[in-house]
């Protein structure tokens, strides 16, 4: 019954302040806010799930980047490395240490996100070539969780982030704040996320942006009799109309998979997937020691894919494997017909060294 009433009032918070939201319709997701690598993947797991995954809870720290609730005593020691080569010569990484406080009841994590964005000439008005310019961004983080009964979490990140453009540079405060309730005995989880929030400390050219504020809920479950568990998240519900009308293009609508349509309501329907991720994780082996992932992101396949020509953009995967005391993971995800993402993932649990 508290479980219930806890997920209750949870769901309450999350509409009161979803309702304080401005109002916002008809907006493409991209080139509409200011720090977006706090929208990248920032593990190979994750990276081959689809891009996030904020619905389970084990000893993978990074899961705690995406939902703080996920942070939980297992985590204890762990440390996890990730690298994404990004297209082009674009590299993302993340770094983050978990540590469990007994006595309170609560798990912390501290991590580090970057992002360099390789070499960039410099030119003058005429075309020569006077140098590189230097750009990059670097967000910290401090994450805290605790659980609320046996089933609900609970977790908070607090994010400061610097942007740099040659000689000029921007800041940023934001936070994530989660709630996770996973149900063992019925292999069902479920969260909702609130990532982003928060405002421009220092400003590029007098020019306030927002941050990629986003509202998510997912579930998952796991089969009972098949090592499999399946995921569907929800993400940008305080902006529903997400699809760009672009006037250059066709005006036929598009069903789910891309395809043109004469038939009415296809291009609402298009919209509605939009909001969705859907992935799946095989767990096989001795303790899982090794995994299978897959994922589709439908708004990355509308949004990337070309005209008059198929393509995997949207479609994810990877493995991972537990090779003594670390667990290596590698993600690639399709972005386009240029290419894609690949992505690699080292943890261990310090304690096991001291």
């Amino acid at each position: 019954m508290n479980t219930f009433l806890h997920t209750r009032i949870a769901l309450c918070l999350l509409l009161f302040a979803t309702a304080l939201l401005p109002e916002s319709f008809g907006q493409v997701t991209g080139g509409q806010h200011i720090f977006k690598l706090l929208e990248l993947s920032p593990s190979a797991r994750m990276t081959a799930l689809g891009g996030t995954q904020i619905t389970v809870r084990d000893d993978d720290v990074a899961l705690a980047a995406a939902n703080p609730a996920a942070l939980n005593a297992t985590m204890d020691g762990r440390l996890t490395l990730n690298h994404n080569f990004f297209l082009s010569d674009i590299q993302h990484g993340y770094v983050a240490y978990a540590h469990h406080l007994p006595k309170i009841g609560f798990t912390l994590q501290g991590g580090v996100q970057y992002m360099n964005y390789g070499d960039i000439k410099q030119a003058d008005e005429f075309g020569n070539i006077t140098g590189q310019v230097k750009a990059s961004e670097t967000t910290f983080t401090l994450g805290a969780a605790r659980p609320l009964s046996d089933r609900l979490s609970l977790g908070l990140n607090l994010r400061f982030g610097v942007s740099t453009l040659d000689l000029y540079q921007a800041s940023m405060l934001g936070a994530d704040a989660g709630l996770l309730y996973s149900d063992t005995a019925r292999l069902f989880s479920a969260a909702v996320v609130l990532r982003n929030a928060g405002v421009q400390l220092v400003t590029y050219n007098e020019l306030r942006e927002d941050l990629p504020f986003d509202v998510q809920i997912g579930v998952s479950k796991r089969l009972r009799y098949l090592p499999f568990r399946m995921t569907i998240i929800a993400h940008h519900l305080h902006d529903w109309d997400i699809r760009y009308d672009d006037p250059n293009l066709t005006t036929g609508d598009v069903s789910l998979f891309g395809e043109e349509s004469s038939k009415k309501g296809n291009a609402g329907v298009d919209n509605f997937f939009r909001h969705f991720i859907f992935n799946g994780e095989f767990l096989l082996g001795r303790n899982e020691g090794f995994r299978i992932r897959l994922g589709y992101n439908h708004l990355r396949k509308r949004e990337l894919s070309v005209n008059n020509y198929r393509s995997l953009a949207g479609f994810s995967g990877g493995v991972g494997l537990k090779i003594n005391r670390f667990r290596v993971d590698m993600g690639y995800g399709s972005y386009h017909l240029a290419g894609g993402v690949v992505h690699f993932s080292v943890g261990t649990n310090l304690k096991d060294f001291f």
